[in-house]
């Protein structure tokens, strides 16, 4: 059956290619990727899915169904395509929405003699704005027993966490005046650079995991008018979600602390928190063993290398899932970048939404038919990442 599977993935892969090399050449921004969405859905339905979309709440949402016999698992695959602003698909969204498909339209070919259901799960704005973080608490995810997606990257690898992460926004609001007579004003600016500074001493206090990256984006129009708006946003991380939760109390005490020196008001805004990543090691290693056995070798990841984050983190805190990595280039060429972005249509990355499209299916196919395989997956889930939950 699995030859039957990798058969059906090299018979779809020009349509594959296509719908990777349409949504490259489309780039849509966080959740409005109406055209990769509906090309997505309109490949699945050929396909004979059953499509919902809008789903959840969100137009470039979508779920695609299809079914075997009753009883068995529901394995999804999930597909995010939602592009950078300015730069495009530079970090490969279209090699993930064409390898979900290709995953999901390969693996329903073998349901008709088994027990299990094959989910393509469309999950919009993961680079701004975390669409997943939404879907997982509207109950998107309810019956998903398993999650599977491949990214592309420089190195193949398993096993790779993530940081908890959040976006946050501060305003000052002071009182303009001449700067000929500051004492008339409240200069939101002084209020916005000590915050700056208090955030250097809360750096003391916070675990050694924490980071914090901040600019202003709004601090006055002209030096000789005291400044009555300053802004500035930031990103922080840290190992856990809890942390960050902390980490947010600590901002929004020295945000006080801040505007009471010159008498301003302060917003504080925190953005959906995008959970640190819980990476399944029993699936990652079905994985692996499939990679393997396409041709491809898999690593685990360095330690000492410092990790990003993902809104799939959210959905690793919900149910066993793991976020695979496979090579579209050299190491020499950085994610978010312009080389990056061509290596996403190159010929090695096509090579990529087939061979991740293949190892995909593979692996929902053990977990459909290994129930020694979905144990350990689960019994991993509860032993690692339920004492991590809210």
């Amino acid at each position: 059956m699995k030859n039957r599977i990798r058969n059906r993935v090299e018979e779809i892969r020009q349509e594959l290619l296509q719908l990777s090399h349409n949504i490259h050449g489309c780039p849509e921004t966080a959740f409005e990727e109406h055209r990769a969405a509906l090309w997505q859905k309109e490949l699945l339905e050929r396909h004979g899915f059953t499509v919902e979309m809008p789903f959840c709440g969100m137009e470039t949402a979508f779920r695609a169904v299809k079914r075997g016999q009753e009883g068995g698992p529901v394995v999804a695959f999930l597909s995010e395509y939602d592009a950078l602003k300015g730069l495009g698909h530079a970090c490969g969204h279209n090699i993930i929405a064409a390898s979900a498909v290709g995953a999901g339209i390969a693996l329903a070919s073998a349901l008709e003699d088994i027990a299990g259901e094959v989910q393509v799960i469309g999950t919009p704005g993961e680079e701004e704005g975390g669409g997943k973080i939404y879907m997982v608490e509207r109950g998107c995810f309810a019956g998903v027993d398993f999650a599977l997606m491949v990214h592309p990257n420089t190195k193949n690898l398993i096993g790779r966490g993530g940081l908890a992460a959040q976006g946050v926004r501060v305003e000052f609001l002071g009182r303009a005046a001449h700067s000929a007579v500051p004492d008339k004003g409240v200069n939101a600016l002084t209020s916005l650079i000590a915050f700056f500074n208090g955030i250097d001493t809360l750096r003391q206090t916070w675990p050694n995991s924490a980071k914090i990256n901040g600019i202003i984006t709004r601090g006055g129009t002209a030096s000789n008018v005291i400044p009555d708006l300053a802004e500035a946003c930031f990103t922080v991380r840290a190992s856990t979600k809890k942390e960050l939760i902390a980490m947010y109390r600590d901002l929004n005490r020295v945000a006080e602390a801040a505007a009471m020196v010159t008498g301003a008001a302060f917003i504080l805004e925190g953005e959906p928190v995008y959970a640190e990543r819980y990476p399944n090691a029993a699936m990652g290693e079905a994985f692996k063993r499939n990679m393997e056995s396409l041709g491809e070798i898999m690593e685990y990841p360095d330690p000492r290398e410092r990790v990003g984050s993902s809104d799939v983190g959210n959905v690793s805190l919900e149910l066993p899932a793991i976020h695979e990595y496979l090579a579209i280039a050299d190491t020499s060429v950085a994610g978010h970048t312009a080389e990056f972005r061509e290596a996403a249509v190159s010929p090695r990355g096509d090579d990529v939404v087939v061979l991740a499209a293949a190892g995909l299916a593979l692996t929902g196919w053990d977990l459909l038919t290994d129930g020694d395989l979905r144990e350990a997956a689960r019994e991993e889930y509860r032993r690692n990442v339920l004492p991590f939950r809210d």
